[in-house]
């Protein structure tokens, strides 16, 4: 546009000049006068071309260096990308490559609360899932918790961090490796049709790969808690949040919620957060949290692979002549508890496993010894997740756990009595805690919080 200016400029001054010597030849004739506006005007229009050869000269070279530095810097980017890959550093991307690469987020993997899943495909080719956190204090909040402790651990049971992008609106973008067999819940729950989304993969996942999961995500936690130089809580271990890889190897994701612990701490305090049914019963005090309650987190999980289902159910009592049918909650950590005792430890493994047979018991009744012990009530009594692997890989003898009284089952009962429209549901925190859903800090009022403290402060 400039070099167009120029160019008009120039030929309208040129043209008036010769304009004015023609005038004034007719005018003048071939006086004094003429000659010296000839002379001037042509002086002036030999000054005028000779600046357009100087510009043009000077606009070819200035472009010649503008494409030696673009070519220069893109190979210097390219080189920095690559670089930043290789050493696992997530790097920032812009919007309109992460709304290019989910085709603008149509393909929906999962949502949850303040963040949904997309799955895309960056210009390279690699396979991504994009995950979209809404909401400016909340999300915010879940933004800096995952980016904190995932950018910089490295570690083959832990998804990995491809990159990020922050947008003014105040959403936020997390781009992550796509893992291509979803969450370990839908290959060991039973299938239900109504609650898959589309493409999702699922299906009955063999005693084998359940013992190998186990061990997968065993490994991975113990990294987070010994070997990293903050130790990484992740505060949310349940099978959504584990991922199957191509091999059916385990893949320990979603850290939103997690909290980063010195070396030298043995406890933090902090708002309650995770998902109910998973939550360890140190939630609950006032002596903060540790390590220990991933611990007992893994432990319910591994209740819920063993039995194929959920640890708190409910189920209705009454024949089907009586018209009206009781709810009643039944918790499965309890009932495996009690077959263990009894010696009936095969009773408690998922049917369709025992249909198609092949289980080891020797490994069953292992792999409910380590749950028992991890989701013992005084977090002092659980293993650390080291001990945990060294466990399940048969390094060490597992020894029978000791019997626990599972406070939480008496407290179920704080809600037997539900009047007509609860539905049998658990009320409050308490109940929350238990059942399996998201908690959030804004949940736990104060109210309901020294209720909780007061339940448990007479065992």
């Amino acid at each position: 546009m400039e070099d167009k200016k120029v160019n008009i400029i120039a030929i309208s001054s040129v043209s008036a000049l010769l304009i004015l010597i023609i005038v004034a030849r007719i005018s003048l004739k071939l006086s004094k006068a003429f000659f010296l506006i000839c002379g001037s005007g042509i002086s002036v229009i030999i000054a005028v071309f000779a600046f357009l050869v100087v510009r043009n000269r000077y606009n070819q070279r200035r472009k010649l260096l503008e494409s030696k530095w673009v070519s220069e810097g893109r190979e210097l980017r390219i080189e920095y990308s690559f670089l930043r890959k290789v050493a696992g550093v997530p790097i920032k991307f812009r919007y309109n490559e992460i709304e290019e690469a989910t085709d603008k987020f149509q393909a929906l993997l999962g949502q949850g609360a303040s963040a949904s899943v997309f799955k895309g495909i960056l210009s390279d080719g690699t396979s991504v899932a994009v995950k979209r956190i809404i909401g400016e204090e909340r999300g915010e909040k879940e933004f800096r918790s995952e980016v904190a402790a995932i950018a910089s651990v490295q570690h083959v049971n832990l998804v990995r961090l491809l990159g990020y992008c922050c947008v003014p609106s105040g959403t936020r973008y997390l781009v992550y490796e796509f893992i291509p067999n979803g969450s370990l819940d839908s290959w060991i729950f039973p299938r239900r049709d109504s609650h898959l989304r589309k493409n999702q993969r699922s299906g009955c996942l063999s005693w084998d790969l359940r013992y190998r999961v186990a061990v997968d995500v065993a490994k991975a936690l113990c990294y987070l808690h010994h070997d990293c130089r903050s130790r990484v809580l992740h505060l949310d271990v349940k099978p959504e949040n584990i991922l199957l890889d191509e091999n059916y190897r385990a893949i320990v994701g979603d850290f939103g919620l997690s909290k980063l612990m010195g070396k030298d701490e043995s406890r933090i305090v902090t708002t309650i957060r995770g998902t109910r049914g998973y939550l360890a019963p140190e939630w609950l005090l006032e002596h903060g949290i540790s390590e220990k309650s991933d611990v007992y987190s893994y432990g319910m999980v591994l209740l819920e692979m063993i039995g194929g289902r959920r640890n708190v159910s409910c189920i209705e009592n009454g024949n089907e002549r009586s018209t009206s049918k009781k709810k009643k909650w039944q918790y499965f950590p309890k009932i495996v508890n009690e077959k263990m005792r009894e010696g009936k430890i095969m009773e408690v493994v998922d049917n369709r496993l025992v249909d198609n047979g092949g289980i080891d018991e020797k490994e069953v009744k292992r792999l409910v010894y380590v749950a028992l012990w991890c989701i013992q009530e005084k977090a002092r009594m659980r293993p650390s997740m080291g001990l945990v692997v060294e466990m399940l890989e048969g390094r060490v003898v597992v020894e029978e756990p000791p019997d626990t009284q599972m406070i939480v089952v008496d407290l179920l009962s704080i809600d037997e009595d539900a009047p007509p429209g609860d539905h049998g549901r658990p009320r409050g925190i308490l109940g929350n805690a238990l059942i399996g859903h998201q908690v959030d800090s804004s949940e736990a009022s104060a109210s309901t919080y020294s209720f909780a403290m007061s339940a448990l402060s007479g065992r």
